[in-house]
């Protein structure tokens, strides 16, 4: 089976390190890029979940959010509590993105090289690469613009508030941009993660590894679309209020307003 450009490349790392004449350091950084880069693909098929509750209701997304407030433990829910899972997930992102770097190519001639050798190849495996390499470069600079954001806000969650601030803040086309580029990335990276740490191997092959891959993209961005829509319908026709937090009836009736 022909192998794309990147496994040749760590093959040749892990022959040198045997050897003797290559250290073991880069086996290591590329283990814990795998891992950090795991993590935050299970993260982002979580965080999916939660944030297309809307699609069940108002009172679904409240209820989680409070949830995930520490509601159960602190009164009216505790926004401290999503800031802390928020720095956590931040300070990954930011390790497997540095991580990840070491890969990308530093000036025009080694773009060109690379090229090169992805057009001689013409390798699916080694496409896909690319194709990671240009939305985790979108995911740095947007997805770290939204993590601030909730870290500094994480008490600007909920049904109104998310769709205040997909509608009314103009954040719909960054969280547009967003979506595509993060289901991407995160689809194809455990797809490689897959077939370079031979998860699956003897159960599925190459090929039909890449058919789930595909089915997951379409899969994660379709929801992905459609919880979007759903925010911006909310946040369209809450556009004269906008600063109000919502509670449920129940809550309302009890007086926890």
């Amino acid at each position: 089976m022909k192998k794309s450009v990147e496994e040749n490349v760590l093959e040749s790392f892990s022959n040198m390190a045997k050897d003797g004449r290559k250290s073991g350091l880069p086996a290591k950084l590329d283990f814990m890029q795998s891992a950090t880069g795991l993590f935050l693909a299970l993260f982002m098929i979580g965080h999916m979940i939660l944030v297309s509750s809307i699609l069940l209701g108002k009172d679904v997304m409240y209820a989680l959010t409070k949830f995930f407030e520490l509601d159960f433990i602190f009164d009216g829910g505790n926004p401290t509590a999503v800031a802390v899972v928020i720095s956590v997930v931040f300070a990954v992102f930011f390790i497997h993105a540095v991580l990840a770097m070491r890969k990308f190519p530093i000036n025009y001639k080694q773009y060109k090289m690379l090229k090169s050798f992805k057009d001689l190849y013409n390798h699916p495996d080694t496409n896909l690469w690319f194709v990671q390499a240009v939305t985790g470069f979108v995911m740095f600079f947007a997805g770290s613009a939204h993590l601030i954001m909730m870290l500094t806000n994480p008490g600007d969650i909920g049904p109104y508030a998310s769709a205040d601030r997909v509608w009314s803040e103009h954040m719909w086309a960054v969280y547009l941009v967003l979506l595509i580029a993060v289901e991407f990335h995160g689809s194809i990276g455990l797809y490689r993660l897959s077939v370079k740490w031979g998860w699956f191997d003897g159960l599925f092959t190459r090929k039909q590894l890449q058919t789930f891959k595909k089915i997951m993209s379409v899969v994660l961005v379709g929801l992905g679309l459609l919880t979007l829509a759903a925010y911006a319908k909310i946040g369209m026709e809450h556009s004269d209020q906008v600063g109000e937090r919502y509670y449920p009836k129940t809550e309302i009736t009890k007086g926890v307003k």
